[in-house]
């Protein structure tokens, strides 16, 4: 069976090199005999495998030596709970939300602190990034959270918060690796992987290390981002796959000039349909404001939604595969990472012209 076009928001499409590599070392991995879900995270051959990982995400992002890079587990999820208890000694964080994980983070800081929303999009349903030039942030906080590309609905911050001096915390996880970034800029940045980086399982976590406390009298061990920062991710047993996984896309993407021509292509697959869709009468993007537009998630409807499911059903039997929008938004979405080929992007703008014709009104 061909390989289809997957426009799926996570777990999603990886690059076919990797795939075709993971595979040929499934059963021995370089040699070793075995393959890489067999061995050791404690063997040589392992420590091999996520010592380049980290060097080779630190060399794409520029990462500081002062930063820690984690290879965790538990999601978004749990890292919204261990963020807040790792890094607000005060118990304070401000919020800026601008969707479902950004209020999934206020939520959970609640249940720990004294949580503070500065800015909010929920207003319009999400549909655009407030303006975070002059936030009302208060002066004891420990830091300011955003989500900075929302897979829902389609969003992304293309301007950081003045955060007025305060630590910024950002979950970039829908658009991690898909444009370079000054990771100076942050505190800490955290990412599940499973949507542009590799297989779900695994969390990325960049922390600048005079953040994380030293003592956190009460909290289990493995809430604790120093357990994880002094073993070098290998405290207990990691996600060994996924961590092999993520170093493979690593490589691939420094083998396709790096960060800097991963966001060229991303913008240019974008623009192909952001441009169709301004420009259809049957297809209307959610988010209108170029400003505030995401270049991996894009929303649309028909504002029909018999409609909509007809598109989603005749799409996938083209090929074009998990097109359905979320819930909250409903119509279509198509997630375009660093995996989709323009090709791919192409071919759903063909099929959606051609929708749309067979559906135009005499």
């Amino acid at each position: 069976m061909a390989r289809v076009y997957n426009f799926s928001a996570g777990p999603a499409v990886l690059p076919e090199e990797v795939l075709s590599r993971a595979g040929s070392e499934i059963l021995d991995y370089q040699g070793s005999g075995m393959s890489v879900m067999e061995m050791s995270h404690r063997s040589k051959v392992f420590q091999g495998i996520i010592d380049k990982a980290e060097a080779d995400i630190r060399t794409l992002m520029g990462i500081p030596e002062n930063y820690k890079v984690l290879f965790l587990q538990g999601g978004d999820s749990l890292l919204f709970a261990t963020t807040f208890i790792n890094l607000a000694p005060h118990r304070k964080a401000d919020f800026v939300i601008t969707g479902n994980w950004a209020k999934k983070a206020y939520q959970e800081a609640q249940i720990l602190g004294d949580p503070n929303v500065v800015a909010s999009s929920a207003d319009k349903n999400f549909t655009y990034i407030p303006d975070c030039s002059d936030l009302p942030i208060r002066e004891d906080t420990d830091y300011l959270y955003i989500c900075q590309n929302n897979t829902i609905y389609g969003t992304q911050y293309h301007t950081l918060p003045n955060t007025k001096g305060h630590t910024l915390v950002a979950d970039q996880s829908s658009m991690f690796l898909s444009e370079p970034v000054d990771v100076t800029k942050f505190g800490c940045i955290h990412a599940g992987v499973q949507k542009n980086v590799g297989p779900a399982g695994v969390q990325i976590v960049i922390v600048r290390e005079d953040l994380i406390p030293d003592d956190l009298p009460g909290v289990p061990t493995m809430l604790r981002f120093k357990t994880q920062a002094d073993k070098g991710s290998l405290y207990n047993t990691p996600n060994c796959w996924g961590i092999y996984m993520c170093g493979l896309v690593f490589q691939w993407l420094l083998e396709n000039g790096g960060l800097a021509a991963m966001h060229e292509k991303n913008t240019e697959k974008a623009n192909l349909l952001y441009d169709y869709l301004d420009a259809s009468e049957l297809f209307h993007p959610t988010v209108t404001d170029p400003e505030s537009r995401s270049l991996m998630n894009v929303p649309f409807v028909t504002g029909d939604k018999d409609l909509d499911a007809e598109f989603v059903a005749e799409a996938a039997k083209a090929g074009l595969v998990n097109l359905k929008g979320h819930r909250t938004v409903g119509g279509m979405r198509a997630s375009i990472y660093n995996a989709m080929p323009k090709a791919g992007v192409e071919a759903l703008v063909n099929f959606m012209d051609g929708f749309e014709r067979s559906h135009k009104k005499a």
